[in-house]
């Protein structure tokens, strides 16, 4: 495995503290050989599987790619959860003849990205990551070892809140458009 590029994170001693081998993992970026990307992405789902804490990428092409895909997920959560208090709120805000027309799109668009997010992320180990930007929190990884100046680090946080938040409102909302799209048809 060695040949492939694998290496793990070493223990790193800094004035902050220590960081055991197994809590950072390092794709490095060496090209020795052919299809060389389909290693970075073996090696990647290989970490992410093993469920370090920090997973530092740092092959530029696939660094992206994760982020891009860590990004869209955050965005469908978001989405997921503003237009789904937009949904629940908009009747209090605004008069009862004009709400369903902010409230029924808000609550739909909820729902689709509830279930888009179930459907696409929630079972892929990549959705328990964020990417790391904190500067501080940086400083006491191995970084000094890597070849590429722009590398993209992974921390592994717990999302069970995250997915019972949008989970919740978003079913609130299918709950209020089901009322409010039988009332308006039963009548």
């Amino acid at each position: 495995m060695a040949s492939l590029g694998r290496r793990r994170g070493v223990p790193v001693s800094r004035e902050r503290g220590v960081m055991a081998a197994t809590e950072c993992y390092i794709v490095h970026e060496i090209y020795n050989g052919e299809n060389v990307q389909d290693q970075f992405e073996y090696e990647l789902e290989q970490a992410l599987e093993a469920q370090y804490k920090y997973i530092v990428i740092e092959p530029t092409r696939i660094g992206d790619e994760t982020a891009r895909w860590v990004s869209v997920g955050n965005c469908l959560h978001k989405t997921a959860v503003l237009s789904g208090a937009a949904c629940l709120l908009t009747p209090l805000s605004l008069p009862v003849e004009y709400s369903r027309y902010v409230a029924l799109p808000a609550g739909a668009l909820s729902v689709a990205c509830a279930a888009l997010y179930g459907i696409s992320w929630q079972f892929d180990p990549c959705c328990k990551y964020q990417v790391e930007y904190d500067s501080q929190k940086l400083s006491r990884l191995p970084l000094h070892t890597l070849t590429s100046s722009t590398p993209v680090v992974l921390v592994r946080r717990d999302d069970v809140h995250r997915k019972r938040l949008h989970n919740t409102i978003a079913l609130a909302a299918l709950a209020y458009c089901a009322k409010k799209i039988y009332e308006l048809y039963a009548v």
